[in-house]
């Protein structure tokens, strides 16, 4: 890639503890895991010339307060997921930075608070004729009782967690005696209300959409399970995500999805009615199910994504023809352009 783009100052904000080492080689796999995404975005910056530093955050504002004074970033590369601790936070650290006029990359607070109630989401796509499953939620502290309307099996999940926290096999439930047991499993796992809907049996779809006014989907991306024990269902557990010996023994691939033209078209038109239909702006990734009657359900929209260099997003965009330090000056430049706020520093 040229280096004659501008070179910029970036501040990389991630968790507290994943700062990749100046040195990574030295780290194998499994314990560079971790960091993988902060090391490919941090490397990656730096090999195309610009000016970068990272700072590790927990649940302090001021330490990004200081940064921004002392080291007078041009844009913020924001690949926080949790402020203390805690999932739905991270829409604040933005807000923060929306007060104090600094640029950053990804999703907008309202967007990120939004998709971090899935059934908000859910209800204001449902509005918009958006086909998502039908589904019930159940508070902390509440009886589990039966939800009528809803019919077996249902999926069980956190209403608020990402990452497929606290679903297994599990998680799809056949009766009430399970969908109670499951439902009190999530509450005591993750301390966050369960969503329950009806399991939508077919392919798993994932898309990834990036822009503000103006958006690009990349092809689409499919989860398969090449090995997957009899009768167990098709969904993305916490295993399955995040455990790589398991990954191999159950056969995960994803691959770009096979669609037809018209289907494929369909699908376009609809991931850039969700991306606006939720105020979505960067960069995300919607999951769908596409069921044997060639219809498109929404499981969940997920703004600001993995990006590592090996990751579904980035490999989506690199099917498309989009290098990966193509794709991060992408995601700096909206950043850059975001209509919302002023592209220059309050300090």
């Amino acid at each position: 890639m040229s280096r004659t783009r501008k070179k910029l100052r970036v501040l990389v904000l991630a968790r507290e503890g994943l700062i990749p080492p100046d040195t990574v080689e030295t780290h194998s796999e499994k314990q560079a895991q971790p960091w993988k995404t902060e090391a490919d975005v941090i490397s990656t910056l730096k090999d195309i010339g610009h000016d970068v530093q990272a700072i590790g955050i927990y649940d302090d504002l001021g330490t990004i307060r200081k940064a921004l004074r002392e080291y007078q970033p041009a844009i913020v590369f924001n690949l926080l997921e949790e402020f203390n601790a805690d999932s739905l936070y991270d829409q604040h650290v933005v807000s923060f930075l929306e007060l104090v006029r600094q640029p950053y990359t990804g999703c907008n607070p309202r967007g990120l608070t939004l998709c971090h109630d899935k059934a908000l989401s859910k209800q204001i796509l449902s509005f918009h004729r958006i086909a998502v499953p039908a589904f019930a939620v159940f508070p902390l502290g509440r009886k589990v009782r039966s939800p009528g309307r809803l019919k077996f099996p249902l999926m069980v999940k956190s209403l608020v967690e990402e990452g497929s926290v606290a679903i297994s096999r599990a998680s799809v439930v056949h009766d009430h005696e399970k969908l109670k047991e499951r439902v009190e499993s999530v509450h005591r796992q993750t301390g966050t209300a369960a969503i329950v809907e009806e399991y939508i049996e077919g392919r798993e779809i994932y898309v990834g959409v990036i822009g503000n006014r103006y958006l690009h989907t990349y092809p689409p991306w499919e989860l398969r399970i090449e090995k997957l024990p009899e009768g167990a269902p098709h969904i993305a557990t916490q295993k399955i995500k995040w455990d790589s010996a398991y990954q191999e023994r159950v056969g995960v691939v994803t691959r770009a999805a096979i669609l037809s033209p018209a289907l494929q078209q369909n699908l376009d038109r609809l991931c850039k009615r969700i991306y606006r239909y939720l105020y979505l702006s960067g960069y995300a990734r919607l999951d769908f199910r596409l069921t044997e009657e060639e219809r498109f359900y929404l499981l969940e929209a997920n703004p600001n994504p993995d990006i590592a260099a090996d990751e579904d997003f980035a490999a989506a965009a690199r099917h498309a023809g989009v290098k990966y330090e193509s794709l991060l000056h992408k995601i700096i430049t909206l950043g850059l352009s975001y209509r919302g706020r002023p592209v220059t520093s309050g300090f």
